[in-house]
């Protein structure tokens, strides 16, 4: 069994609202200073395989056909 975990994030360049919101929300609860929030998404997934490279590489087509928008986001996975 492989262990994974997959982070998903805006590209740069991509309006990030709900990033903005928590960026103003910490400064209102008085941390300062705080700036370029940016907010994501994290999967930890498990894969019934003993072979690595099929695992990266189906874990690779999960986010490209479901986990990630990947017009407007990135993925990174990391396997434990």
């Amino acid at each position: 069994m492989i262990k994974a975990r997959i982070v998903v994030t805006l590209k740069n360049g991509v309006l990030d609202p709900q990033g903005k919101a928590i960026e103003g929300a910490l400064g209102t609860l008085g941390f300062d200073g705080v700036s370029g929030v940016r907010q994501g998404k994290v999967f930890d997934v498990q894969v019934d395989s003993a072979d690595r490279t099929k695992a990266e590489a189906d874990l690779k087509a999960m986010c490209e056909k479901l986990l990630a928008n990947t017009v407007i986001e990135n993925y990174a996975i990391e396997l434990a």
